[in-house]
């Protein structure tokens, strides 16, 4: 042995050492992976065929190892970390010989590259990565970070260190927009930087700022992190949990967790919503605070411009853009807390299942049931004996059954009988509109403000005729016939108002990105559909936004993408409404109707997004888009079957079985979720994101993934701190991005000593999630429910 070091020790440092070769090599990463795992592979397999490396093997055949098992003690949890004192047996790092581990070697490569990239359910998760990426960079083409950081920097420059505010708020918008952090990094350095040198802002606290807010893409939905790591967090939980399971006596995850081992991307994107908050946020008080402090390196600066339109007073803006928007939203709140809002639906199965669902399984050993009294409590195993007492009774109560026609007539009575006067469909719809309307009034004061009242009239005589006309038994074909003249009027009115708002400057450059994001993360957080056809739509809304920009740019009328967008709402309002399907026995008038239209408005907006595809492509946006949004999906998935390959070499000597016994030997959670963190950590200094990713976490991530840690905790902590990666150098990504962009002024110190107090920003805002957990799984929780 060398150094008195184990094989499995000498051959995991070979790992380390090629890996780091490979990245320091100037090869691409994407190969310098795998060829890094056949390098080391090579070596160790050398220096094993010629009796260089021993491992100390515990000796399952000793007395006192079979003692130790008699205890009790299960024979996963014993290892050489645990209980040194017992006796070993040294033997080569390969099991069977490096030609056997290379033969499984080959073989599990191929079956690794079946389930989690070529076939498998990732790979419809997966998909979600290309559509986000082709989303950002088209926005990041089109144009549209430009007049963010132009328009932001009006609002905010007046205020100390408002460029800098500026900057974190483009940089929170364009997180959620495109996700990529090269794009967003020099997109934000070429724009704000020279604006910020200019006004006397320091370069630390500049280059800085823009660094730090240019990662934010990768921990605000949609992010493109979240989904590889999501992707691959949901095996190692699932996996984790049934073998945790089975080392209690329990029969599966399932019986013993009293729920599905499951954790999907679109629950990380709901648990990631307020860290991502949290740390734009940090960011934005460190930029004020500095210029607090240090007024001279970040003044308040006036620029020109439009600003917010022009003959709008303080007092006025802050009625029409704060009290009359939050009284509309919180009095409809308030409504709802009193049942004058509400559910109007009456469908009600004929199927009445148990009380209540969720009971834990009570048929099981008495190692199971102990284990599980120790997750759950005593009072939930009671609940759960209770309830197996009542259903082995008879009692109907708790025990499901099929309801008669009179059963079922009864409940529906009983849904009509308490439903609300206004429905919850029309009470959204009734705010959004006259929002709308409020905000035009604030754009415009001293404009006429008839069409405005006439549209207020049609949201009154909607809710009225909804309160007086319409019954949860009215059909929805009768419901749409009786508010199509009110909201018609209603929708007349806005665009009056839409003509007004399109006036400010501010809306009318945040208005169209924001009405993506929220149609993507909505569809996401909301439960309505999956990431991957939330990124589908995305990518369209993009090319189709973008399209729109280019025709306003040559001076023609975008009336395609217009009315485009309008068939895409005229879909979803009618899908609401009628019931679409054909392929029924009995399809009634009404629905068939609807569906032609619908079919219509599908086939416009096909053609819109093919003529806005046309467009970008006539004014040469698209190639470079469809280019580097393949460059930049090639460099993930190579890296993703690269990585695979490196694993399996680790496997292949013991290395990943070493790492997990030695986390394993730890009897406190929180102290291996610590050590690991800090790995992670130290890291991130030379390694990118995505190497971390597909290498390190599939060998830590059973230890981690098998305890009681809630899953969306443990990999939302793992994405902030991945989050770090392109900040710290002397390989962060986000430095060498605004390296190359920077200003001759601007020297590499002044960027190293800039992202400093931010990493420190970044270490305050995972102390932050580790000790306040409520911070990632509130949302999960409510929306949830």
């Amino acid at each position: 042995m060398f150094f008195g070091l184990d094989g499995v020790e000498i051959g995991l440092i070979i790992v380390f050492l090629s890996l780091f070769a490979g990245i320091l090599s100037g090869f691409p990463v994407a190969f310098a992976i795998p060829g890094a795992g056949l390098f080391a592979f090579a070596i160790i397999a050398f220096l094993d065929s010629n009796g260089l490396l021993i491992h100390e093997a515990i000796d399952s055949s000793s007395e006192a190892y079979r003692a130790l098992i008699g205890t009790g003690i299960h024979p996963d949890t014993i290892s050489h970390f645990r209980y040194p004192d017992l006796p070993t047996v040294a033997g080569p790092v390969f099991d069977r010989g490096w030609e056997t581990a290379l033969d499984r070697n080959l073989s599990f490569i191929v079956n690794r590259m079946n389930e989690r990239v070529f076939a498998g359910q990732s790979i419809e998760t997966l998909l979600a990565v290309l559509m986000f990426v082709l989303m950002g960079i088209t926005l990041e083409r089109s144009k549209i970070a430009n007049d963010l950081l132009t328009t932001m920097a009006r609002v905010f420059g007046p205020l100390p260190g408002g460029l800098a505010v500026s900057v974190v708020v483009v940089g929170a918008f364009l997180a959620a927009s495109t996700g990529i952090v090269g794009a967003t990094v020099v997109t934000m350095g070429l724009l704000s930087l020279p604006t910020m040198l200019r006004n006397g802002y320091s370069p630390e606290l500049s280059t800085g700022v823009i660094a730090a807010s240019g990662t934010l893409g990768q921990i605000i939905p949609p992010s493109i992190v979240i989904v590889l790591l999501g992707t691959l967090a949901g095996d190692l939980y699932s996996s984790a949990q049934e073998a945790r399971a089975q080392s209690f006596g329990c029969t599966d995850a399932l019986t013993y967790l009293g729920e599905p081992a499951v954790v999907s991307v679109g629950t990380l994107f709901q648990a990631a919503m307020l860290p991502g908050i949290l740390l734009a946020l940090l960011y934005a008080l460190y930029a004020f605070g500095y210029a607090l402090v240090n007024p001279s390196a970040a003044p308040a600066v006036h620029l020109g411009g439009e600003g917010r339109g022009g003959t709008t007073t303080r007092s006025e803006g802050l009625t029409w853009f704060l009290l009359v928007p939050a009284a509309i939203v919180i009095g409809v709140v308030i409504c709802g807390q009193l049942g004058i809002v509400g559910s109007q639906d009456l469908n009600v199965s004929n199927y009445e299942a148990a009380a209540q669902s969720g009971y834990l399984r009570t048929n099981v050993s008495e190692t199971c049931q102990a284990a599980m009294i120790d997750l759950h409590g005593q009072a939930a195993w009671d609940d759960a004996i209770a309830h197996q007492t009542a259903t082995a009774a008879g009692d109907a109560a708790s025990q499901g059954r099929t309801l008669s026609p009179e059963e079922v007539e009864t409940a529906i009575a009983a849904k009509a009988a308490a439903a609300a006067p206004i429905g919850t469909g029309l009470a959204v719809t009734v705010v959004l509109l006259g929002l709308v309307l409020v905000v035009a009034r604030g754009v415009m004061p001293l404009a006429s403000p008839r069409p405005l009242l006439i549209g207020g009239l049609g949201i009154v005589l909607a809710l009225l005729a909804d309160v007086v006309f319409i019954t949860p038994y009215t059909s929805p074909e009768a419901q749409f016939l009786i508010l199509a003249v009110p909201l018609l009027i209603t929708l007349w009115a806005c665009k009056h108002a839409a003509a007004r708002v399109s006036q400010n400057e501010l809306i009318r450059v945040v208005f169209p990105p924001l009405i993506l994001i929220i149609a993507v993360l909505g569809s996401i957080l909301g439960g309505i559909t999956n990431p991957t056809p939330a990124a589908a739509l995305g990518a369209g809304g993009a090319l189709m936004l973008a399209a729109y920009r280019k025709l306003r740019e040559e001076g023609r009328d975008p009336w395609v993408i217009t009315w485009a967008t309008l068939s895409l709402v005229v879909m979803i309002v009618l899908g609401m409404n009628f019931d679409l399907r054909i392929n029924k026995d009995d399809v009634a008038v009404a629905d068939f109707i609807a569906y032609l239209v619908a079919a219509a408005a599908y086939m416009f907006a096909a053609f819109g997004l093919i003529y806005s595809g046309y467009t970008l492509y006539r004014t040469s946006v698209l190639q470079p888009v469809i280019r580097e949004t393949a460059k930049v999906t090639s460099m993930v998935f190579t890296i993703l079957v690269g990585s695979q390959l490196l694993n399996l070499v680790v496997i292949s000597f013991g290395g990943e079985e070493y790492i997990q016994d030695f986390l394993r030997s730890y009897d406190s959670e929180f102290k291996v979720f610590l050590i690991v963190m800090l790995v992670l950590f130290v890291l991130g200094f030379v390694l990118d994101f995505l190497e971390i990713i597909y290498i390190v976490i599939p060998i830590v991530g059973p230890v981690i993934y098998g305890g009681s840690f809630d899953p969306k905790w443990v990999t939302i902590m793992i994405a902030v701190n991945l989050q770090t990666s392109f900040l710290t150098p002397p390989f962060g990504f986000a430095l060498f991005y605004l390296r190359g962009v920077a200003p001759a002024s601007v020297t590499t110190g002044h960027i190293y000593r800039g992202i400093i107090p931010f990493v420190g920003i970044q270490v305050l805002g995972l102390a932050l999630l580790w000790f306040v957990p409520q911070i990632v799984t509130v949302v999960p929780e409510l929306l949830g429910r």
